[in-house]
């Protein structure tokens, strides 16, 4: 059968039960003294570490073995790739992947295909301009436009 103890709040000495007594601060926090003695030390605020009789005391001055109380192990976070709006994972990857001489090819290759687009727009335009300039001269060549009136001077028009 397990007995329940709880350490003492100042000499930290197991406290069986019916033993100690308690004692309520302010905060609301319980703690419990093993002996009038440990309750009056605790209450003049002296530092269990300053007397030799204590737990804490002979902790600090290395007289009991200290069991390794590791530090808690956090979980190193791992990164987490998500996909891109209009990119899948996998796109992602194969150009995180490749080296800088396919990407330099690949953005040569991009770049010729924009210039010879625009190059061929640019000739449609030229086309559809001459087209539109030969209709225009066939048209009314006779018809000439009239002449601009200048302003007199003085007139705010």
């Amino acid at each position: 059968m397990v007995i329940k103890t709880d350490p003492c709040a100042f000499s930290e000495v197991k406290i069986y039960p019916g033993r100690g007594s308690h004692f309520a601060a302010k905060d609301g926090k319980v703690h419990f003294f093993i002996s009038s003695k440990a309750r009056s030390l605790y209450h003049q605020k002296i530092k269990p570490v300053k007397l030799t009789w204590t737990q804490a005391s002979r902790r600090y001055n290395k007289k009991i073995k200290v069991e390794d109380i590791q530090k808690k192990r956090t979980k190193k976070t791992t990164r987490v790739q998500k996909a891109i709006v209009g990119m899948s994972l996998d796109e992602i990857k194969r150009k995180r992947a490749e080296d800088e001489s396919t990407r330099d090819k690949a953005l040569d290759a991009t770049k010729k295909d924009l210039k010879a687009r625009n190059v061929k727009k640019m000739q449609e335009k030229k086309q559809e301009k001459a087209k539109h300039s030969k209709a225009a001269s066939t048209k009314a060549p006779a018809a000439k436009a009239a002449p601009k009136i200048k302003a007199a001077k003085g007139s705010k028009r």
